[in-house]
């Protein structure tokens, strides 16, 4: 595999993780027990992993 190739997967990757971010954050903000606290904040990851996607593709389309 050549760099392009591993950063258009590493980007997909990460794709797939905001999405997942995105699930779990409507998740988070739909509970009936609105006291349970949650661990991750939702959100950041979501945009920290569409930036490092964005870089990557970046990356992927300049090599």
């Amino acid at each position: 595999m050549t760099t392009r190739d591993w950063c258009f997967a590493a980007a997909g990757l990460l794709l797939a993780l905001a999405v997942g971010a995105g699930v779990a954050d409507r998740r988070r903000a739909r509970r009936k027990n609105a006291d349970r606290v949650g661990i991750v904040y939702w959100p950041t990851v979501q945009v920290l992993a569409l930036i490092a996607a964005a870089i990557l593709a970046s990356m992927g389309l300049n090599s």
